[in-house]
């Protein structure tokens, strides 16, 4: 007997809702919701492939344990004892930094994901913290932090309103938007078209977003900070900057203008290879547009000027008086975001409250380069102790992060590792402890990271579809152990770890003049919480103290647990709206546009004036059935365009005698790799592709499937060594590569 269950798609950003069909307790089927409030129905082929994923067979089903060199099955329990005993002792001998923390991109796909890690991290006190946001996203941080005072606080585009969008480094007909959560991307941009608003496109490919476009800019690698600076540029020297009512709140307008005088049309369109009259007509018409947006991501993130880059994106919506106004960029508001506060002056954004031990790299937003973590572990020179023991939290960085081939030996080098996975893949094949989470559909979900990025305001929640399989273990109870096993609370209930965070919270809140609850009982609020778990509980209270929360009955018709529980669809929390200045927490509590590292930067852009390689650049791509090196193991999501080659232009593959499907040996600072031509005039000539988060031909791994068709490491191609500075963040794209025919 078949039934139907609804659970919010985790394969992505885009957060789409899914009807499934479940016979007994394996998903069958999954089409998209057309009650979402959110997502109206879409779905891509990640989310039509859910069953395929969920059931992977060989998704790992209990703990792994090393023992005599070898990984075999063992319980919860022996498995939490091999945790506390790795790690402990570690901490105590060399203290807290010589424990890693690696996070992945998955774990901002879990509700446990979300809990947990801060937990954690606040609890161990490492400054030896590594994620995913160096490889992808970090610059957008770092920016917005410097211009607003919160690294969270990133405007999205309004979609659905707006008359004007350059995109850039973006191709969301493939990867369905990233720091910018909207279902039907695709769909959204048909309807600018159709309205009659004006696409634009700035990419070295001519992606399938490209293709959609009015205007297709065929720009150099790493040259976007070029090209926005030159945009800014012609801004402020046709007298085309009109801030509108954002004008009381921006400092540094002027100071702006004088730092950006070198950066000219023509004096950029050497390097970035743009025509002159082309970088004029692209500011005229942002300017001239009724309402307009500018987004860029992770091809202009990935950059040696990614942060530059990221700044000037926002630069462009505030000089054209387009951020904060619909049809422009704005800020969301989640359902669990911290409810408003009076606006005024805040604490600022810091760079660099410490550096890393070997290469002295500064931390961003609490972290450290992901390129850095193998010579972290594998370099004794330094100041205080290398990285002993690692805890992995859904995370792959042997493919992921520069230099595979090296992290791959610093990682067998480990005293201990545990990772929280459910494969035994490149670097969990490492641990002396592996603990799989269960599937999603046996996972309660919630989206509080992309809920913070998403164009439209919505609050959805949904339960786990199928009950927790007899010898699982909850996600949240698994995390929740492993922050009592390296604290030295072994053994401790898990439930005490949502406890203290509800206790420490609710504290907090009664403190707070501006709170809701201020001066209330923090004991009877937390015995007012509803919900069947502690996750459930803490959100439940995070739901009810957020901006449109009920403040524990202060507002009776505010959202509760309840609430959403009783509105399986979701409910719409209504358009984007302005929301200037109180998300600003600068010093100043105006937006800071032309903040100090921000200035010690450019010169540094000055310099790529005149730089332009001679030789060929490579790029990396998404394919629309992938997510990095999750779903390489479903068979469904593999084989078609989702292939391991190396795109090249017709003219360069004729020069260098390369045929279709022929092998050729490509060359970086950090190695080399074989893969099978594609020839193809969608790439400009002189550039390269290769997609990200392949390279599965490693031994004492379990994908099966994976494994038929492995690819080959794009990352190893690099040393780790090219780095954007302010932000930490990997070069990944625009990186000089040789090409030789192996044929």
């Amino acid at each position: 007997m078949s039934r139907t269950a609804l659970r919010i798609c985790p394969l992505c950003e885009a957060t789409c809702g899914l009807t499934l069909t479940i016979e007994g307790t394996r998903v069958t089927k999954a089409r998209g919701d057309r009650d979402d409030v959110f997502s109206k129905g879409f779905i891509c082929p990640k989310g039509a492939s859910f069953g395929a994923a969920d059931g992977d067979p060989d998704r790992l089903r209990t703990p792994l344990v090393r023992e005599n060199g070898e990984l075999r099955e063992a319980t919860w329990d022996e498995a939490f004892d091999a945790v506390a005993a790795g790690l402990r002792p570690v901490v105590e001998e060399h203290g807290p930094h010589a424990v890693g923390v690696v996070l992945g991109n998955p774990n901002v796909h879990t509700m446990a994901g979300a809990l947990y890690p801060p937990v954690l991290l606040a609890g161990l006190r490492t400054h030896s913290l590594f994620t995913a946001s160096t490889v992808d996203q970090m610059p957008k941080h770092v920016s917005s932090g410097l211009l607003y005072g919160d690294a969270v606080a990133i405007p999205v585009p309004d979609l659905d309103r707006t008359d004007h969008l350059l995109l850039l480094g973006a191709n969301p007909l493939e990867s369905n938007g990233s720091l910018c959560t909207a279902p039907d991307f695709p769909g959204k941009l048909k309807a600018l078209k159709a309205r009659g608003g004006t696409l634009t496109v700035v990419d070295p490919r001519r992606t399938r977003t490209a293709k959609l476009a009015d205007r297709h800019v065929a720009i150099r690698p790493g040259t976007d900070a070029l090209l926005l600076a030159a945009m800014a540029y012609v801004l402020f020297e046709e007298r085309l900057v009109d801030l509108g009512e954002l004008a009381p709140q921006v400092q540094g307008v002027d100071e702006l203008a004088d730092a950006l005088r070198d950066f000219s049309p023509e004096a950029a369109s050497r390097s970035c290879d743009v025509a002159a009259d082309v970088i004029r007509d692209l500011a005229r018409e942002l300017a001239a547009a009724p309402t307009a947006a500018v987004y860029g991501r992770i091809g202009s993130c990935t950059v040696p000027h990614g942060t530059l880059a990221s700044w000037l994106v926002d630069v462009l919506n505030i000089l054209t008086g387009n951020l904060d106004r619909p049809g422009g960029a704005l800020f969301p508001l989640s359902a669990t975001d911290k409810a408003p506060r009076p606006a005024g002056p805040g604490r600022g954004f810091a760079l660099g409250r410490w550096h890393s031990r070997v290469s002295g790299h500064p931390e961003a937003k609490g972290e450290l380069p992901l390129s850095a973590l193998a010579e972290e572990i594998d370099t004794a020179t330094g100041e205080g102790s290398p990285v002993r023991a690692l805890i992995a939290v859904a995370t792959n960085p042997v493919l992921s992060a520069p230099d595979g081939d090296r992290l791959d030996k610093a990682l067998g080098s480990l005293d201990f590792m545990v990772s929280v996975d459910p494969y035994l893949n490149e670097t969990s094949r490492h641990a002396h402890v592996v603990l799989p989470p269960p599937p999603p559909s046996q996972a309660p979900h919630f989206d509080f990271a992309f809920n913070t990025f998403a164009v439209h305001n919505q609050v959805r929640y949904s339960p786990a579809a199928v009950p927790l399989e007899p010898g699982r273990m909850a996600e949240t109870e698994i995390l929740a152990r492993l922050v009592l096993a390296a604290t030295g609370m072994h053994g401790a209930d898990p439930g005490a770890v949502d406890a203290l965070v509800i206790d420490q919270t609710l504290g907090k809140a009664v403190t707070d003049p501006h709170a809701p609850v201020h001066g209330r009982d923090p004991g009877e609020l937390a015995a007012a919480l509803t919900g069947d778990s502690g996750p459930e509980r803490r959100l439940d209270m995070m739901l009810r103290l957020g901006p449109y929360g009920d403040g524990f009955g202060a507002r009776p018709d505010g959202l509760t647990l309840e609430k959403v529980l009783a509105h399986p669809h979701g409910i719409d929390l209504g358009p984007l709206t302005p929301r200037l200045p109180q998300p600003l927490k600068t010093r100043s509590g105006r937006i800071e546009l032309l903040p100090e590292p921000i200035a010690g930067d450019l010169p540094r852009l000055r310099e790529a004036l005149r730089e332009r390689s001679a030789g060929f650049v490579l790029i990396g791509r998404r394919h629309l059935r992938s997510n990095n090196s999750w779903l390489h193991n479903v068979p469904a999501l593999t084989g078609g365009s989702n292939r391991c080659t190396l795109h090249i232009h017709p003219e360069d593959a004729e020069r260098l005698g390369l045929t279709d499907g022929a092998p050729v040996r490509v060359r970086g600072a950090g190695g080399a790799v074989t893969a099978p031509v594609e020839v193809t005039d969608g790439i400009r000539r002189g550039v390269v592709s290769l997609p990200h988060g392949w390279g599965h031909d490693r031994p004492g791994t379990r994908m099966s499937h994976a494994a038929l068709d492995p690819g080959v490491n794009v990352n190893q191609l690099l040393d780790g060594s090219l780095l954007d500075p302010l932000s930490g963040n990997a070069v990944l794209n625009g990186v000089p590569v040789e090409l030789t025919s192996t044929s």
